[in-house]
């Protein structure tokens, strides 16, 4: 069983930034593919970006441009830069990860998931 713990999680304005990390408690971050999804009340999953053990990445449409997910594979992490948040970005953030190195599936489909951290842009 992989334990992701997330942090970085915060209310922020309109405009500004936050810095989500995930650590795989115990494993690499190379042998997965990482990825983050959000859940906002009443509203479906949505994966927000993704990283595999290349270094490759996507993104939704919604964040292309403002967000930026990255590993360093010395201290086993990922992290997701938020920039130029907005308030429709308001949601649960989850570390997630499929094992194997790449990602296969959809861009919310992971076999393991955190407890999330909330994420509030106020405008």
């Amino acid at each position: 069983q992989v334990r992701l713990v997330e942090s970085g999680g915060g209310s922020v304005q309109a405009g500004g930034s936050l810095r989500l990390s995930c650590a795989p408690s115990g494993y690499s971050v190379r042998g997965f593919c990482m990825g983050w999804f959000r859940q906002a009340p009443g509203k479906e999953r949505e994966g927000v970006a993704r990283i595999d053990s290349g270094a490759h990445t996507n993104y939704a449409d919604s964040v292309k441009g403002r967000f930026t997910i990255s590993h360093d594979n010395a201290k086993m992490t990922v992290y997701l830069q938020m920039n130029s948040l907005k308030p429709e970005d308001s949601a649960m953030y989850y570390c997630a990860a499929e094992p194997g190195g790449y990602c296969t599936r959809g861009p919310a489909d992971f076999d393991y998931f955190g407890q999330g951290t909330q994420v509030t842009v106020s405008s």
